[in-house]
């Protein structure tokens, strides 16, 4: 049976801070195990095409895993227990399955009908901070950031994913989509430069223009490509 549709709303949200130390705390592999275990029953769920059940598994599996991210429990600091510190092993795991829950959530998230695409972009983001080049992460974030209406962003993401899976239908598909919306974007700005100056200096307003999305588009695949700095 699909789980209750409270799952699906389910936000992944700060740790409870009530201002009494809680008096026991999960051994972190007994914690990790839980998060893993979590995740694949979503996978699970994904695969039945349960998506409500995926996503709730997904939420509660990221729930455990921020009351062992140092990056988290630093701002909660002497509410709780302290978490000892985490051996390269166990952030390893950490990382792992925040970066595959954040995944599968973004894919669950364009299953439905009616698609949050700033949620997919987000959940995205976040895989890319973690693990900078995951084709899939590129792909999603490509395609909620097009449907956001930001072209130019899209097709730098997608330009990414197209090198890594040159031959992915998908990806070709939604990167020409992209290409075609600046297309447009673009002689929609020429024809109004058209209009608005005489036509001694359209030229020169005409290429001015071209140099600004040149240099926008340089300078949004610089930012891309630069390591480990996607923003949550």
């Amino acid at each position: 049976m699909e789980a209750a549709g409270g799952d699906e709303s389910m936000d992944v949200q700060e740790p409870s801070v009530s201002g009494h130390r809680r008096t026991s705390a999960k051994p972190v592999w007994t914690s990790l195990e839980e998060a893993v275990q979590m995740k694949t029953e979503g996978n699970a769920f994904y695969k039945e095409k349960k998506i409500r059940s995926a996503i709730g598994r997904y939420h509660r599996a990221l729930l455990v895993l921020r009351g062992l991210d140092s990056d988290v429990m630093a701002s909660v600091k002497g509410f709780g227990p302290e978490i000892p510190a985490l051996t390269p092993e166990q952030e390893a795991s950490l990382r792992s399955t925040q970066v595959d829950c954040y995944n599968n959530l973004a894919a669950c998230l364009l299953q439905k009908p009616s698609v949050d695409y700033s949620r997919v972009r987000d959940y995205s983001l976040r895989v890319l901070k973690w693990r900078p080049g995951d084709v899939k992460a590129l792909y999603r974030a490509g395609v909620a950031t097009l449907e956001m209406g930001d072209a130019l962003t899209a097709k730098q993401y997608l330009t990414q994913a197209s090198r890594e899976q040159p031959n992915d239908a998908n990806v070709r598909r939604n990167l020409q989509r992209a290409e075609e919306k600046l297309s447009r974007d673009l002689q929609k700005e020429r024809a109004m430069y058209r209009g608005m100056f005489p036509s001694g200096v359209k030229s020169s307003a005409e290429e001015g223009m071209n140099q600004t999305h040149r240099a926008s588009g340089e300078a949004l695949a610089g930012q891309l490509n630069a390591p480990n700095e996607a923003s949550n």
